[in-house]
């Protein structure tokens, strides 16, 4: 990793730290810098606000988590057990962060903060997970209609973004309700996806499809 890396890396730890240890709103960037061992001007010159250090906390956390899912789903082509394995290798990364995780939620539920997860500021992590969901869609068994494959990544990052929320505020040891969540609720969508090659099942698909794409365009 080059040294702007490592020091970029290093900040955004530290920022994690001290806001799940004293809160976000009673962190300074100067409390940032001086825990990172680096200058306030060498803070702000990676981060210019605080806003921008939950940024990078959401796309280290989007790398982290490509990275480790990627290696964990290689040569598994059924559709069910990818989908899981992903799901459960974010809450595995993720976990770490739990105490923090009801702090930036406050803010990231907010439809205008930058910090939300449908806003343009947050485009690269949600693309990055987006396009794992592409993945673990085209590297798999399952038989789709064809008109809801292009939409069904989204669509399966939209299910992520509900158990990231239920594990916001999942209070049982090691978050183990959110374990349970995805490992019930996977086989349901696998077969709700399959279902939706047989003729009888497409018009569903196709109106979720329509759906998809009009909430999509911009006023």
């Amino acid at each position: 990793m080059a040294k702007s890396e490592e020091t970029r890396s290093l900040i955004v730890t530290t920022a994690m730290r001290l806001f799940t240890e004293n809160g976000y709103d009673r962190t300074t960037m100067r409390a940032i810098a001086a825990g990172a061992g680096v200058s306030v001007g060498n803070a702000y010159y990676y981060f210019s606000s605080k806003e921008q250090l939950i940024q990078g906390f959401y796309d280290e956390i989007a790398r982290q988590h490509l990275d480790a899912a990627r290696a964990r789903i290689g040569g598994e082509t059924a559709f069910a057990a990818r989908l899981k394995t992903v799901l459960l290798c974010w809450l595995d990364i993720a976990e770490p962060h739990h105490r923090f995780g009801t702090q930036f939620f406050v803010n990231a539920a907010d439809p205008e903060s930058p910090l939300s997860p449908f806003s343009d500021d947050s485009s690269a992590a949600r693309e990055a997970s987006i396009g794992l969901m592409r993945e673990v869609v085209d590297g798999s068994d399952v038989k789709l209609d064809p008109e809801l494959r292009d939409q069904l990544p989204e669509l399966l990052w939209l299910y992520q973004m509900g158990v990231v929320l239920f594990w916001v505020h999942d209070r049982s040891a090691g978050q183990k309700r959110s374990r349970m969540l995805v490992e019930r609720s996977v086989p349901l969508i696998a077969r709700l996806a399959a279902l939706s090659r047989l003729r009888v099942f497409r018009p569903v698909s196709r109106e979720i499809v329509d759906l998809i794409q009009d909430l999509a365009k911009k006023d």
